[in-house]
């Protein structure tokens, strides 16, 4: 049975809803828990997750992950989630939609790290107390409270009022490859694998079968992000990354660029707070 401080903490923990699981989603929900935040994520099947072994997606598929020291759980129905709020030290993760969670309980803070760049947003306001958009598409003060850039070389800016970037469909360098370290699908299918990442492979190594269709790797290196095995994924989608930097390259480590989002999250955090006092701070009525 709860005891009363442990039903005192229960009430004062704010609740935080991530869309996404990937590694930007779940490097937020790390910063988040710390914060003391009840922290859900809502995964979301576009685009597929690559970079697992720095993400809670795999505890989807009842994997055991933690990250920074935390772990995910995951939960399949309302029922379940509703009972476990306020009583894990962890992060949920379910497949639970949006709609879904808002009827669940009131929302402090709703991220949206979808980084679904090419689709078109809806407004998050209203929502919850506060709303986060990352990336792409995302407008500050019109479909979301504030926004916060994604780009490489503005990761991590915060945005009140104006849009982030267009994307462009350039990521940054690791090592000396951008864009030819992913292998993207060329067809709608479903994938399968047998090769888990951190592995090092070389070029024309056979990855996986997109619709049975061989998808070998573009280079030397390590396996840094692979779809998961037996996923349906469309043309388009990237479907495995390999990191070309030697020795140096790793699959579990997070690079700058994430770490910087996600502080960026924390710091709206207190900008909201003070907007919303100052909103409803005491009115001045001067009487003659």
């Amino acid at each position: 049975m709860d005891t009363d401080q442990q039903r005192g903490r229960r009430r004062l923990r704010r609740s935080a809803v991530i869309l996404g699981t990937n590694e930007i989603a779940s490097a937020v929900a790390v910063a988040l828990r710390r914060n003391d935040y009840d922290v859900v994520m809502s995964h979301d099947p576009s685009p597929p997750v690559i970079r697992r072994k720095m993400a809670f997606h795999d505890a989807l598929f009842g994997d055991p992950v933690s990250l920074g020291g935390i772990a995910a759980e995951r939960v399949d129905s309302s029922l379940a989630l509703r009972g476990l709020l306020g009583r894990t030290d962890g992060v949920i993760i379910t497949e639970l939609g949006l709609l879904d969670l808002i009827v669940i309980q009131a929302i402090d803070l709703l991220v949206d790290a979808r980084l679904q760049k090419y689709a078109a947003k809806p407004d998050l306001r209203r929502l919850a107390r506060s709303t986060v958009g990352l990336g792409p598409g995302f407008v500050g003060g019109q479909n979301c409270d504030i926004a916060v850039e994604t780009r490489p070389g503005k990761a991590g800016t915060i945005i009140e009022h104006g849009a982030t970037d267009e994307a462009d469909g350039v990521p940054g360098l690791l090592g000396e490859a951008a864009a030819e370290r992913f292998v993207r699908a060329e067809v709608n299918g479903r994938w399968h694998t047998a090769v888990e990442i951190g592995t090092r492979v070389y070029r024309d190594f056979i990855i996986g079968h997109l619709a049975n269709i061989a998808v070998p790797a573009p280079f030397d290196g390590l396996l840094r992000g692979v779809v998961r095995d037996d996923t349906e994924v469309l043309a388009g989608s990237k479907l495995l990354e390999i990191d070309p930097r030697g020795r140096a390259a790793s699959a579990t480590e997070i690079d700058d660029r994430v770490k910087q989002i996600a502080a960026a999250v924390i710091r709206t955090l207190a900008l909201r707070e003070a907007g919303l006092a100052e909103r409803s701070g005491p009115k001045i009525h001067l009487v003659k």
